[in-house]
């Protein structure tokens, strides 16, 4: 599968340098170059790429604004590129695949792509999926429902059951099932299972696709709750609610999230 590629940046030089660490990578195909921002939205929906690699910093729109001017289409994969370290966790926030900092290295390119690729391979796998579906509705209910049935249960198999945390020297084995909360903390997560918590050195998207999303959902920016540890929702002001879970502690939902209480009024 090619993968289509636009490179943005207003230093004419700092696109020249990726484009020749892109070279070897013979499923990359660059599509299109941009100098900025605004050029880059224009691209992006008319070109439809599977991947932007953006430099943050560009006069005018920079590259946040790039990934929110692009939301009212299928956005690509986008892997940000900077001189700027302290952008990093707004960039993971963004959903971006990576974040690569000037001069890009070659090895962290090459995880950076294969990082992709598995991303588009996902992407694609749930496309077909979705369509046979479909397809199976329309002509054999029966066999939608089959098939819906066998996803689930394959669906659950692949996400994790045991995370191996390593806090403070020791190695804890923690049952996915009993983790209650996870809060991030910069390139750090803290894991809570209600009687302890943990700080585990990872992103959170990276954690989330280690995880069952049926049963574990995002109720703000920087924290995930499981579902099945929470026992009330509790109203608060401005369409804000606290969900208390099995321990007692009680995590707030933020307004862009409150769909998941939906899950539990019935």
């Amino acid at each position: 599968m090619t993968i289509r590629t636009i490179l943005v940046d207003d230093e004419k030089l700092a696109v020249q340098g990726l484009q020749l660490r892109l070279q070897p990578f013979e499923d990359v195909e660059i599509i299109g170059t941009c100098q900025n921002g605004r050029e880059a939205i224009r691209a992006i929906k008319t070109q439809k790429p599977d991947l932007v690699f953006l430099d943050i910093q560009m006069p005018g729109f920079d590259g946040f604004s790039v990934v929110q001017g692009v939301m009212d289409v299928e956005p690509p994969l986008f892997v940000f590129v900077t001189a700027f370290e302290e952008h990093a966790i707004r960039a993971f926030e963004a959903n971006a695949v990576n974040y690569l900092m000037k001069p890009v290295d070659e090895d962290k390119l090459a995880d950076t792509i294969e990082r992709v690729r598995g991303r588009l391979a996902e992407r694609k796998g749930s496309e077909e999926a979705e369509k046979l579906k479909s397809v199976l509705s329309e002509v054999a209910p029966e066999a939608a429902e089959e098939f819906e049935q066998a996803e689930d249960v394959e669906s659950a198999g692949r996400f994790e059951k045991l995370i191996n945390i390593k806090d403070r020297g020791q190695i804890f084995r923690v049952e996915v099932g009993t983790i209650e909360h996870i809060e991030a903390a910069g390139d750090y997560m803290i894991i809570s299972t209600g009687d302890n918590s943990l700080v585990l050195r990872e992103t959170m998207k990276d954690l989330e696709r280690r995880l069952d999303p049926r049963k574990f959902q995002r109720i703000h920016r920087s924290s995930i709750v499981n579902l099945d540890q929470v026992r009330q929702v509790k109203p608060h002001t401005n369409g804000e609610c606290f969900l208390v879970l099995e321990s007692g502690q009680e995590v707030k939902v933020s307004r862009s999230y409150r769909d998941v209480v939906a899950r539990f009024v019935h």
